[in-house]
């Protein structure tokens, strides 16, 4: 018969088996090991896939050598996949799966998110600035006198002294957004044709010939670049 500690006012008998006499923390019981590595890899490596994948999807590689942006992708998943079926082996004798479960979610979850963010900041920022680099630069441009046909591949203009906006014959075009436009001339010369541009969307008023798109007020703008937007170049045309 199991033995049952004493204790209490006047030696009372408490019912309980020995060990068990007041039912406390105090009593040692098993530890579960953690497992180091394990929370280490599932803490940093899907960071680490996200950042690869991510800078991949978003930067020059992805301008230069587009394959192989996406092959970082398809690695990721890949590896998730393998994750994944190390979790359903584990499951199947009885081992403990969740590190390999939660590595397996944890590593697609940042493979998709690192691909679809990457795509977005690539499309909408990246692609253009690589599209400008890539152009031609023309120092000390005089709009009196270069034509618009001699710098057609200008990424980068920058104007001679003297030059300006001519608001007297900024103009806008309104489709949803109020597309702003505005010639560059040099000092007060008319020109025969105007072939330099000042573009804004929104920036304008669209009623009288005004123009306050970017640092359309400062005296010491000399430069411009090339509209690399071309959804937004038929709009302007019509202003």
């Amino acid at each position: 018969p199991p033995d049952y500690a004493r204790g209490g006012a006047g030696g009372a008998s408490l019912g309980l088996p020995a060990g068990q006499a007041t039912g406390n923390v105090f009593v040692p019981g098993k530890r579960r090991r953690l497992n180091l590595v394990a929370i280490c890899a599932n803490i940093f490596l899907p960071w680490f896939a996200f950042s690869a994948i991510y800078a991949g999807m978003s930067f020059s590689l992805h301008y230069q050598h587009p394959s192989l942006a996406i092959g970082l992708a398809v690695l990721g998943l890949v590896a998730a996949a393998v994750a994944g079926a190390f979790a359903a082996r584990a499951r199947q004798r009885g081992q403990g799966e969740m590190w390999y479960t939660f590595f397996a979610l944890a590593l697609l979850i940042a493979t998709v998110a690192a691909f679809a963010f990457g795509e977005l900041n690539f499309s909408l920022n990246m692609q253009r600035f690589y599209d400008i680099e890539n152009l031609n630069t023309y120092p000390s441009v005089n709009p009196a006198r270069e034509r618009g046909q001699q710098l057609m591949d200008a990424g980068r203009v920058y104007f001679a002294d003297g030059t300006g906006l001519d608001m007297r014959k900024a103009m806008a075009f309104r489709n949803l957004d109020l597309y702003c436009v505005a010639p560059i001339v040099h000092g007060e010369e008319q020109l025969a044709s105007y072939d330099f541009w000042a573009v804004g969307v929104n920036c304008c008023s669209g009623v009288s010939s005004d123009f306050r798109c970017g640092e359309f007020n400062n005296p010491h703008a000399r430069s411009g670049l090339r509209l690399m937007a071309d959804d937004q170049r038929p709009f302007f045309r019509l202003a």
